[in-house]
């Protein structure tokens, strides 16, 4: 008798369907509109470009991030995780881009190109390294990082909710601030009160309403969206050809490390919340794509491309783990790059409604990564100090942005980002207390000492007269070893389980 074929589809591989593909890719546009557009913004200001090139940099940039999100989500041979992760402008480039093009030096703007282009090759060619480590992200470092991840955009969320612009003068005033909370109000009501359908589509239809609010109030100004061309391809090399200087090319790959950390780390949290496997291929495919994306990005116009973290806590909230949704985004994203129209329509949506959802979504992130946190064994280990920690440390440049300011530039460039200050330091906490056991004390932390001990009924049960524990193993009145065994998911406490044979059961 033949046993029927299981098939075990991935949960990123659901597809469902051409109506909620373009509904959820919508959603995830918006969601990272804003942070794509910044870049190009920045950096254009500060090369001193004219408004119309600063727009066709952010086309460049939205047609640039559409091509990485395909190559990432749908994946060719060797390049894409196929994991449901937004592609984007880079913000760990932003501070070194400005201080190429603002230092005087050879080649401006187009050394920035040059810089990208070469420091991506060396990023995609050292991508075997970096693609080894899953082994040092157990749940316990990618929980801090989940954590940080959310922790880190919370500020971005406060910002948005005040205006985004700390130039205005209702920078901060209770009309944008009093809007946000209507749509963060809203969001919540569409969860509870609607259906599945309405509740996975919350944070869309609560930027739809709070913007006609908006605009109801005289807070929305759609003004500018009939100002410029309907239709423009992004030329290839419209700022001119790249050039490429040594100490541009080096600072840029610090940027790139810092990039191919935080990808990483994006990568392995978005496995884990929608529950997929990540094993070091695919981490190394989804950080090819990262490099190659970021090498092609400069002939159009953009910068260095890597995976959105407000995009991780969109799919977080909304529970959507197909990656056909986000594929849907990228050709979105590839079509505003060629519709400037459609791009100046969603440049329009008031920053505060934004500001309003992007508190769920960081939240949510923050949140996912505690419940990841929650799987982690604190008992007569020093992991809750790890966690304490990496998360302090990674919270350092959010409290306190000038704290590197007196440090060596390329220590600047890594640690001004929380997310990759996180990850270096639970990695490297990790290997040292985890890892590197020698030296350790038997009782390490002062935490575990002080918690609550407790010992379940069974385990008792399993015990016989004369057994013993001795040097941190459990013995029987011969002196023979009685094996223990974790308990499944390895989060449960331990038990020991005795058999006649002595075998485990």
């Amino acid at each position: 008798m033949k046993t029927p074929h299981v098939s075990h589809q991935r949960p990123e591989d659901e597809n469902l369907g051409i109506g909620a593909n373009m509904a959820y890719g919508l959603q995830h546009v918006l969601t990272m509109y804003g942070g794509i557009v910044a870049v190009p913004l920045i950096i254009g200001q500060a090369a001193g470009l004219s408004p119309a090139d600063i727009g066709l940099l952010i086309a460049a940039s939205l047609f640039a991030g559409g091509l990485a999100t395909l190559l990432q989500t749908l994946g060719l041979p060797f390049f894409g995780c196929q994991l449901p992760l937004v592609q984007g402008v880079s913000f760990s480039g932003v501070a070194t881009m400005v201080a190429i093009v603002s230092s005087g030096g050879e080649g401006g703007f187009q050394s920035i190109l040059g810089a990208v282009i070469a420091a991506s090759l060396i990023g995609l060619l050292i991508t075997p390294v970096f693609s080894r480590i899953t082994k040092f992200f157990p749940p316990l470092v990618t929980g801090i990082v989940i954590t940080t991840i959310g922790l880190t955009l919370m500020p971005v969320a406060a910002r948005w909710a005040m205006g985004g612009n700390n130039h205005a003068p209702d920078f901060g005033s209770m009309a944008n601030i009093g809007l946000a909370a209507v749509t963060l109000v809203l969001v919540l009501l569409l969860s509870k009160i609607g259906s599945a359908t309405i509740s996975r589509l919350s944070i869309l239809l609560a930027m739809v309403i709070g913007t006609v609010i908006a605009v109801f109030l005289g807070m929305a100004d759609f003004s500018s969206v009939t100002q410029g061309p309907m239709f423009g391809f992004p030329t290839p090399f419209h700022f001119g050809m790249p050039t490429f200087h040594f100490a541009a090319i080096l600072s840029m790959c610090i940027v790139i490390m810092v990039t191919l950390v935080e990808t990483s780390a994006d990568i392995l949290a978005v496995g884990e919340i929608i529950g997929t496997k990540v094993d070091s291929k695919r981490l190394g495919n989804g950080l090819r794509a990262d490099m190659l994306s970021s090498m092609i990005a400069p002939i159009f116009g953009s910068f260095t491309q890597s995976a959105f973290a407000q995009n991780v806590g969109l799919v977080a909230v909304t529970g959507i783990k197909s990656r056909f949704v986000v594929a849907t985004g990228g050709i979105f994203l590839v079509i505003l790059g060629l519709l400037p129209f459609m791009g100046r329509v969603i440049a329009a949506v008031p920053t505060s409604v934004l500001g309003g959802a992007g508190i769920v979504l960081f939240g949510t992130v923050a949140a996912s990564g505690i419940r990841t946190l929650s799987k982690v064994d604190y008992r007569n280990n020093v992991n809750l100090i790890i966690v304490a920690t990496s998360i302090g440390f990674g919270m350092i440049p959010i409290a306190a942005p000038n704290f590197y300011d007196h440090f060596p530039s390329w220590f600047a460039t890594i640690f001004h980002s929380g997310i990759s200050s996180s990850a270096i330091m639970a990695i490297v906490l990790n290997l040292t207390f985890n890892h590197f056991t020698t030296g350790n004390s038997d009782q390490q932390s002062v935490f575990a000492a002080g918690t609550e001990r407790v010992l379940r009924y069974q385990d008792l049960a399993a015990l016989r007269e004369g057994d013993y524990f001795s040097e941190g193993k459990l013995h029987d009145c011969d002196g023979k070893e009685i094996p223990i065994i974790e308990a499944d998911h390895g989060h449960a406490e331990p038990r020991a389980v005795h058999s006649k044979s002595g075998e485990h059961v």
